[in-house]
């Protein structure tokens, strides 16, 4: 045959052509089952633009996952009608996250109130500081770091006195100031840092850097789940040894969360939750659902959506509670939204940044829900329906007012 020739090749085009052994065993789900996408992608070329390589070639394992958590995300739980809970853990803001990934989210509209580690709210004021955290190597020596002022995050090195230090002696000046001497959340707590922060980054010159400074102007609240647990956390212990009057109140922070997710489902709207990690944040953010159901009694079905980028496994524990199958079991997911349920086991580092892109690019902004803003509106609401449901009165005897 000539080498200009082209030999005929022939293909099976259709399942219909299948060999007849095959024909003939009895396979009636067969279509059902091989009706997926088929795995041909183009040759990459360095063109793409970042959501169509998600979309195209990320096609089996956690890649694949991932592809499906960008889609649920952009396509279902950017609904207008869908209030977004994010949870964070790890150690995001040293890592630029902030920055790169969760001021634009704020931004966009596609995060409406955050359940954080304290840690990772106490590094992003270092950002608004403009106090500078840099890029190091996991493969130094730290007791050479130490004798020389400097801590390590993994590969990410911080000034010991001239960041933490000057960031924490900062913190110790605000938070004696007289908003503050009283009893509050979280969510009051991280609203006047953030206007705080806010004016740093003004005066800095800095354009979107904090996390706490973005959720601010965007009125998104941000709670701490384990606010003694943070350097933020042992500041206001620190002061109140000197007669500080700030409180932090856990129960406000319960009260609070729970009446965002109760507002959504009874506004005709649906709720989804982000979860980022594991942790405290995590759980903190899918009690919502057992607090509605379990202890206030209030008929309700669970989170419409959920999506989580994790590294630990069930098995151990580590996920304990929060595949989503398992949290069916707890109230925390409607078992009639298990597909809109996404786990992904990879790292955040990985995963945020992608997310974040491929939702911008496929999703136009939606309008801020400043939840913070309706905080009391929504906990009277949450009472008043609690007191419907189990007609009780309160702890002294007396008549309910809501």
């Amino acid at each position: 045959m000539a080498r200009t020739e082209r030999q005929h090749i022939p293909v099976r085009e259709d399942i219909a052509d299948m060999p007849d052994w095959l024909k003939k065993k009895q396979c009636p789900n067969r279509a059902k089952f091989m009706s997926g996408k088929r795995i041909l992608p183009k040759n990459i070329t360095g063109k793409e633009k970042l959501a169509d390589l998600i979309d195209e070639t990320f096609l089996a394992y956690n890649s694949a996952r991932l592809k499906e958590g960008c889609q649920l995300f952009a396509q279902r739980m950017l609904g207008a009608n869908v209030t977004v809970g994010m949870s964070l853990s790890g150690a995001l803001s040293p890592a630029g996250l902030g920055c790169s990934s969760l001021v634009p989210l704020i931004k966009a509209g596609f995060v409406d109130w955050i359940v954080s580690t304290g840690a990772i709210l106490y590094h992003d004021m270092h950002f608004a500081l403009n106090y500078p955290v840099r890029v190091g190597n996991f493969k130094f020596d730290d007791t050479e770091l130490r004798n020389n002022d400097i801590v390590r995050v993994y590969d990410v090195l911080i000034g010991y006195s001239d960041c933490l230090m000057a960031t924490d002696e900062i913190l110790r000046s605000l938070i004696i100031q007289p908003e503050f001497q009283k009893e509050m959340g979280t969510g009051e707590l991280h609203y006047l840092l953030g206007r705080y922060c806010a004016e740093w980054e003004r005066k800095a010159g800095l354009k979107d850097v904090s996390i706490l400074a973005a959720a601010y102007r965007a009125g998104v609240p941000c709670y701490t789940s384990s606010p003694g647990d943070s350097t933020i956390g042992m500041n206001v212990a620190g002061v109140e040894l000197r007669g500080n009057k700030l409180r932090l109140n856990p129960s406000i922070d319960v009260n609070e969360t729970t009446a965002y997710v109760l507002a959504a489902k009874r506004g005709g709207g649906k709720s989804g939750v982000v979860l980022w990690g594991g942790g405290s944040p995590k759980n903190f953010m899918l009690q919502t659902e057992p607090q509605i159901q379990e202890v206030l009694r209030i008929k309700e079905y669970g989170q419409d959506y959920f999506l989580q980028v994790t590294d630990a496994r069930p098995d151990t524990g580590g996920l304990s509670g929060a595949t989503p199958s398992e949290a069916v079991s707890w109230g925390k997911v409607d078992p009639d939204r298990l597909p809109d349920a996404v786990v992904c086991y990879t790292d955040t580092t990985i995963a945020m940044p992608l997310l974040t892109h491929y939702a911008l690019s496929r999703h136009k902004p939606r309008k801020l829900k400043r939840l913070y803003d309706q905080r009391e509106k929504m906990v009277k609401a949450l009472t008043k329906e609690y007191f419907e449901h189990n007609k009780v009165k309160m702890v002294d005897g007396s008549e309910p007012v809501v």
